[in-house]
């Protein structure tokens, strides 16, 4: 039978795990294999790199303008009107997931 400090640290070991993997409610469900197929077909990150100085990783994060999941979401939707690309609803939640995984890091 465990003690009680057993228990306590199997639950708080349980729950770090699941920190790790956390997705805001937004992204749930979202393909992350397809949404990193996207950035690399759509070549996303060369042309982050042709706006702003060095790899282009600067882009990410903004100073104050993306600060919740809805607003990075609505960020990749931007891109997709703008550029054209077709990108079906869910194709976005897509490529914000990854980049809310790789970059933001909203729980």
């Amino acid at each position: 039978m465990m003690t009680s400090l057993k228990w306590t640290f199997v639950f708080c070991l349980s729950a770090a795990l699941m920190g790790v993997q956390a997705q805001p409610a937004i992204f749930n469900g979202a393909d992350l294999k397809l949404g990193q197929k996207l950035i690399d077909e759509n070549k996303c990150v060369a042309c982050h790199a042709t706006k702003v100085p060095g790899d282009g990783s600067a882009i990410y994060k903004p100073k104050g303008r993306i600060n919740t999941p809805g607003l990075l979401r609505g960020m990749v939707e931007q891109c997709n009107t703008e550029l054209n690309m077709g990108m079906f609803p869910e194709e976005v939640n897509a490529v914000a997931a990854v980049l809310n995984r790789d970059h933001y890091k909203f729980k």
